[in-house]
């Protein structure tokens, strides 16, 4: 005997694909639907209902059906409220706990919709019934290893709403210029204008700017450039390895990155154990504040950061040589760290790294505004396919890029 459901759609449904990704997920899974009510919105910035029966031949494939129809933002029709179990240890969450996305979310809990703070993908949902300010109930997310016994843990989807964004339907909205994919013909000076806009537009708005960086911008000669967009404040905060500072310290030191004098491209004596000389040195004085303090640092990026309060992440991995002092040695609390830097960004500029993009990425929600610039076009297209819809993505020179934009976004002003 079937089973059957019914949900609802609201928004702009039509042009965001939300209503036919559901029909062909219900078909694509063996179910059928019946559309039972659907209201077009007249107007550009009308929003459209559409109310489906789905049926199923059994229970099993219903759910699997609902949860996908959950990730396209559908609700069950008179939702109940959220279900919660306390978690029974530390770091172990109840079987068939909620697992979020990265897109916003809300919680029915006594009978109202409550939004959920600190949106992050593949986190658990706990519940405080008394946790806001007011004594109200406080939804946010958590990541598995900092669950503590008693934490009240969501652990079904049909008392939560999911609203992925919508892309604006003209070219005006956020974003809008590169809403036709990414190839390498795309990254063009008109197109790095307009990022370079979205940038100043940003900072003048007094939003958080965050520049995920790899070694390859040192390497490349665009350091100079990031340099100076951290001295005009246009950066608020860097993160990144322990490969792009030593590189970029190791060029204020020896004028080379990773053994190659940047300027003239030549391959100095002995010039490969700069870098862990470069290190050696930064270790000895007590790290990079005390390095940029006592002069053995000059210029480049870390040194701008350090001279303008611009706090930096370095996570470490195993592959590290040194690492230096400043570098998190830590996974977790690497991934701690990085997670307080990109909570609240506004605007994420992920340049030429595929390890660190990936990790700052999936602490964003989805709303937040990403650019991903990378010569690999498989890098990011991985980067973009995160779900984002106010992300765009670039295949070009990092070394051409970042100069570029810097040329925009100063002007003279910086010279």
């Amino acid at each position: 005997m079937s089973v059957e459901r019914t949900v609802e759609l609201e928004g702009h449904i039509i042009d965001s694909g939300r209503m036919q990704a559901c029909f062909t997920a219900v078909m694509d899974l063996g179910g059928s639907f019946e559309v039972e009510a659907f209201e077009v919105g007249k107007h550009e910035t009308d929003e459209s209902y559409c109310r489906l029966r789905v049926t199923a031949d059994d229970d099993v494939t219903l759910r699997e059906i609902l949860h996908e129809l959950h990730q396209n933002g559908a609700v069950l029709e008179d939702p109940p409220n959220v279900t919660l179990e306390p978690a029974p240890a530390d770091r172990v969450v109840p079987s068939g706990f909620y697992s979020t996305t990265n897109h916003p979310t809300e919680i029915r809990y006594g009978d109202e919709w409550i939004p959920v703070e600190h949106i992050e993908m593949d986190c658990a949902l706990v519940v405080e019934p008394h946790g806001d300010a007011d004594g109200g109930p406080r939804a946010y997310t958590k990541v598995l290893n900092a669950i503590e016994a008693g934490d009240l843990v969501a652990t079904d989807e049909s008392g939560i709403r999911v609203n992925p964004p919508e892309r604006p339907r003209g070219p005006e909205g956020p974003f809008g210029f590169m809403q036709g994919g990414i190839s390498p013909e795309r990254p063009s000076e008109s197109t790095i204008r307009q990022v370079a806009d979205e940038l100043v537009a940003t900072a003048e708005a007094g939003g958080k700017i965050v520049v995920v960086v790899g070694p390859a911008v040192i390497h490349s000669g665009a350091g100079e450039a990031l340099a100076r967009l951290v001295r005009e404040g246009y950066v608020d905060a860097i993160s990144a390895g322990n490969g792009f500072a030593t590189h970029d310290l190791e060029r204020s030191i020896y004028g080379t990155s990773l053994g190659m004098d940047v300027d003239t491209l030549e391959h100095p004596r002995k010039g490969h154990k700069h870098h862990i000389w470069t290190i050696s040195e930064i270790i000895r004085v007590g790290g990079i504040e005390k390095a940029v303090e006592t002069g053995v640092i000059t210029e480049g990026v870390m040194y701008e950061c350090v001279k303008h309060d611009v706090p930096f992440v370095l996570a470490g991995s195993i592959r590290d040589d040194g690492p230096l002092p400043d570098t998190i040695t830590d996974a977790v609390e690497a991934q701690n760290a990085i997670r307080e830097q990109a909570r609240d960004a506004d605007l994420v500029l992920m340049l030429a790294t595929l390890l660190h993009s990936v990790a700052v990425g999936n602490c964003l929600p989805s709303t937040t505004k990403t650019v991903c610039v990378d010569i690999n076009p498989a890098t990011v297209t991985q980067l973009l396919d995160r779900g984002s819809a106010q992300a765009v993505g670039m295949v070009t020179d990092i070394g051409t890029f970042v100069p570029t934009l810097a040329d925009f976004v100063l002007g003279d002003r910086s010279e």
